[in-house]
């Protein structure tokens, strides 16, 4: 097929040799299969900003670093310059966040480059060597559904371990490869101990897939995952190989609602603080 503007630039600097075929346009992006070398790989190129559907919403952006302190202050402003910056930084991570979990040993596609707002990573393939189907065009046993549920949920368990929560996980975003499935999709990924709707979004991502899986295997829907994987995770004791039951107790004490409104009280000064100091600098 002919080479997609945005992919001339991989093709220049000899990432990609030929174009074979779009696989997919969805929310925020189109994906290509493409060869490298004696490699079938896929690019993926992000749409911008004002052509996606998926939006940049600060519950998900909470909580990322950005290093260079003028960006970020242009970030926060707003300005176009800002706004550029933005969008950068959406890509950027899912750049990131598939290192850090492939490092982690997540299933998740490998990343191999990252140029002009392409995407060049591992094209997941089926027993056949196929583009591997995403979960929501199969239709599994009620045996398979419970295996694949399980390890997805230990997939959520070993992302959580690396500090991330997917934060828009469900059968969509979800290819089952030769070995299993494989979890794609990650610009929206969500810092777990600096973003404050990190739990909201966990429970939200294991609701999704037990929902799903429970079409299949009815069981599940009985389960409660997300709850206790959390309550794991606060407690510092969440590993790896965490052996999970799907049960979870909720607690009968009373809050403490002194202590929590103390907090509060803290962090809107502490806020403050920070916003008086930034009007400090700008002056």
């Amino acid at each position: 097929m002919k080479t997609p503007a945005r992919l001339l630039p991989l093709v220049e600097e000899g990432l990609v040799d030929e174009v074979v075929r779009q696989l997919m346009s969805g929310k925020e992006a189109v994906v290509y299969v493409v060869r490298c070398g004696e490699d079938v790989r896929c690019a993926k190129v992000y749409k911008e900003a004002n052509k996606r559907s998926f939006r940049q919403a600060v519950q998900y952006t909470e909580g990322r670093r950005v290093k260079n302190s003028r960006r970020a202050r242009a970030m926060e402003k707003g300005s176009r310059y800002g706004r550029q910056e933005q969008e950068q930084a959406w890509q950027h991570a899912e750049v990131d966040a598939l290192r850090r979990l492939a490092a982690a040993g997540v299933r998740v596609p490998t990343p191999y480059n990252f140029l002009e707002g392409v995407l060049l990573m591992e094209l997941i393939t089926d027993a056949n060597g196929h583009a591997a189907p995403r979960l929501n065009d199969l239709e599994p046993s009620a045996a398979q559904a419970l295996a694949w549920h399980r390890m997805l949920i230990m997939q959520v368990v070993r992302m959580l371990c690396a500090g991330l929560v997917h934060g828009d996980l469900s059968e969509y975003n979800v290819l089952v490869g030769a070995d299993g499935p494989v979890i794609i999709d990650l610009p929206q990924a969500v810092d777990a101990a600096g973003n404050n709707s990190a739990a909201f979004m966990l429970l939200r991502d294991v609701g999704n897939l037990t929902a799903w899986f429970g079409r299949y295997a009815p069981e599940l829907l009985a389960t409660d995952y997300g709850r206790e994987i959390w309550a794991i995770y606060q407690s510092g004791k969440l590993h790896p190989e965490i052996a999970l039951t799907g049960r979870f107790e909720r607690s009968e004490q009373p809050a403490d609602v002194q202590s929590l409104m103390r907090e509060i009280d803290e962090v809107i000064k502490e806020e403050a603080a920070r916003q008086r100091y930034k009007q400090a600098l700008e002056q």
